[in-house]
């Protein structure tokens, strides 16, 4: 018998989807440890890491992300520094300024997808040398995944060979959005403004975009580029000429208010701390089992608002405002006006805040405090829920989706040229897409419009559990659906703080579900990038701890025999 002591199996992980929510997952997990693994990622794309939002095809090069360069969270390096770095010649053709590098610049999402992918590509290279085995399984479709005693297999379809099952002792679902390959659902029915290149194929018709985020913003401007171009001038006027032969372009953008989203504003970054809505103030409201948890938070939200800025509170009447009324009222000075004429406005003190780096005290307040309200969303009840999603939610949303000014520039362009124009559906509204014309039909209380090619672009909705794509997992109650048999429960699955399911099946632990659409109910705000990194740093760490616990007891084990 050889007296050589055999080593314990290394333990397995595997990820299912390449994108930036994967990245910081696992820059955390080796951030956290250095120890002998078998790492492998499953990628349904012929790349991985570059995630959905920002391939190319999948994006149009005129698309811009929604987070300014300084508040991404540094991967291997800051994207600033990689944008230094690159050659001019990169730069240029990623549609970016080699001369105009700002911490403050919003860049096209093709861009940040090929900074993802050399981060990605850095982390792959730093895990080998910790000494990690990583396999990066591309065209590979997990198609199913099961619990077992010693782990979960993965049932795993590639586009060219063979399927094949592989057992694994920890799993990370992170797939991020979910949208058909091809969303014209119907004819002149797009599902989603993705992949941008369906877009292009759109006549030059009457548009309807239901919408009027920075999504439904990009929907505009690939449809508006593939039928004639935007040129900017040295007065940072930008203009928009249309293409001869495309005159018939008109494109309606509609929302239930009729609003256009604000112009990114200026403020510090990290953010300051609050004083009075904290972190620790709603850790505080949930363990004590707050039987009022939605209005309490409510209250400290208003402290800290007319604390941050009075001359606001006073303005919109905060000190009496009930729930129910607050986004009514945050909204009412701007639906009083035009919205491309309020879009003028904005956008000019936006600028002039950026160039003095001022920041409007009533904005920050909100937008830091969206963060610390969510804490609580996941132990609201369905009624609370409710209230919170129509009231509260909207104004959070508005605020942390403020949008690049190039992207208010081109609206406005598009405006100029009598392209553009914004719609309000309001409360009495029925869009119709099932009819025998193509588009759709849009009712608001008794007038009817046809638009011959409708697009969808309100984004990611919630997903129910019975979507879940591993069957499995539903079947052995690994993973549960939230609305526990309610009907206006939430809807996908429910995970605890480090994003495993909420089950009785212990195979749970095992289990991290960051998949957006199905946990968003109770996360409403998980769709950006810092998400990404705050999820991330949550998942990495358990997995290393997870790893270590794991590393534990198998040499114990093997220590008894």
């Amino acid at each position: 018998m050889s007296s050589r002591t055999l080593r314990p199996p290394c333990p397995s992980i595997a990820f299912v989807g390449a994108g930036p929510t994967t990245i910081y997952t696992l820059c955390a997990l080796l951030n956290a440890l250095a120890k002998p693994l078998e790492i492998v990622i499953y990628e349904d794309q012929p790349r991985a890491g570059l995630g959905t939002p920002y391939r190319p095809g999948w994006n149009d090069p005129a698309m811009l992300s929604n987070i300014a360069s300084v508040e991404i969270p540094p991967i291997e390096e800051t994207l600033i520094a990689w944008l230094e770095r690159q050659p001019r010649a990169r730069l240029v053709r990623l549609g970016i300024d080699p001369d105009e590098i700002d911490d403050h610049a919003f860049y096209p999402r093709v861009a940040l997808g090929e900074y993802f992918l050399d981060q990605f590509n850095g982390l792959i290279a730093r895990a080998r040398e910790q000494g990690a085995r990583v396999e990066i399984a591309t065209y590979c479709r997990v198609t199913d995944i099961a619990a077992e005693a010693r782990g979960l297999r993965l049932s795993v379809t590639p586009k060219i060979g063979s399927p094949s099952e592989r057992l694994f002792d920890q799993v990370v679902i992170a797939t991020g959005h979910q949208w058909p390959e091809e969303p014209e659902v119907r004819p002149g029915y797009f599902l989603s403004p993705w992949p941008a290149t369906a877009l292009q194929r759109i006549p030059a018709t009457r548009i309807g975009i239901r919408g009027s985020s920075l999504t439904a913003i990009d929907a505009a401007v690939a449809i508006a580029v593939a039928h004639g171009s935007f040129l900017e001038t040295d007065s940072e006027t930008v203009d928009y000429r249309i293409n001869p032969g495309n005159e018939a372009l008109s494109i309606t953008m509609m929302s239930r208010k009729g609003l256009l989203p604000e112009a990114d504003f200026y403020h510090p970054v990290p953010y300051e701390p609050l004083a009075i809505c904290t972190p620790e103030a709603m850790t505080r409201l949930i363990g004590g089992a707050c039987p009022t948890l939605l209005d309490t938070a409510y209250d400290l939200f208003r402290q800290e608002l007319a604390r941050a800025d009075p001359d606001y509170a006073a303005h919109i009447g905060l000190a009496d405002l009930p729930l129910e009324n607050f986004a009514e009222r945050y909204f009412a000075d701007r639906a009083a006006v035009d919205a491309f004429d309020w879009a003028v406005s904005n956008l000019a003190e936006a600028r002039a805040n950026h160039q003095s780096e001022t920041t409007v005290p009533w904005r920050y307040a909100i937008l830091r405090m969206h963060e610390v309200i969510a804490l609580i969303v996941p132990h609201l009840d369905v009624d609370a829920l409710d209230r919170f999603n129509r009231y509260l939610k909207p104004i959070f949303i508005d605020e942390y989706a403020t949008v690049p000014h190039l992207s208010i520039e081109r609206l406005l362009a598009l405006h100029r040229a009598g392209r553009l124009s914004v719609m309000a559906l309001g409360q009495n509204h029925r869009v119709n897409t099932h009819g025998e014309a193509p588009g759709a039909i849009v009712t608001i209380d008794d007038k009817t419009q046809h638009f011959p090619v409708f697009v969808d672009a309100t984004g990611q909705r919630p997903l129910a559990a019975e979507k879940f794509p591993f069957q499995t997992l539903l079947d052995q109650a690994v993973v549960c659906d939230a609305d526990q048999g309610d009907s206006k429960g939430p809807r996908g699955i429910t995970v605890d703080a480090q994003f495993h399911p909420v089950s009785d099946n212990p195979a749970a632990v095992r289990l991290f579900c960051l998949s957006i659409p199905f946990i968003l109910d109770r996360h409403p705000f998980i769709q950006g990038i810092t998400s990404s990194h705050e999820m991330g740093g949550i998942v990495g760490t358990a997995l290393a701890q997870a790893v270590a616990d794991g590393a534990d007891a198998r040499t114990a084990g093997g220590a008894a025999s």
